[in-house]
């Protein structure tokens, strides 16, 4: 198994580690303005339509949290791939993924072929 150009290596790993960062911020902005994230929330006397806004926002930060952990995730585990030369090879056929795919979609695991095969 051939590895990637070491000066390609070198740009997608300042990639992931930017997408890393940008990830981490958004989660931390989302926590803090998750409507449950504040301690005194439990104790206030609001409104019925008021707590119901309340549970409905931190229903859409739960949601987008969760999403946002999953590429938090795919990305520190495309980095992994990066320091241990298997970043760009499919883990099911270890074929080389595409770089088109890979430009669209730097944390992808899957070449195209077995990408399909998995959706069907």
């Amino acid at each position: 198994m051939d590895a990637f150009p070491s000066d390609v290596l070198v740009t997608i790993r300042q990639h992931l580690e930017e997408e890393k960062t940008r990830v981490a911020g958004r989660i931390a902005e989302l926590q803090a303005q998750d409507p449950f994230s504040d301690p005194d929330r439990t104790n206030d006397n609001a409104a019925s339509d008021t707590e119901a806004n309340e549970e409905s926002s931190h229903d859409r930060f739960a949601a987008l949290l969760e999403e946002l952990t999953g590429q938090q995730a795919a990305t520190e585990a495309a980095l992994g791939r990066v320091a241990g030369g298997t970043y760009g090879f499919c883990t099911n056929c270890s074929d080389m993924i595409d770089t088109d795919r890979l430009s669209i979609l730097p944390t992808a695991t899957l070449c195209l072929t077995c990408e399909q095969k998995k959706k069907k």
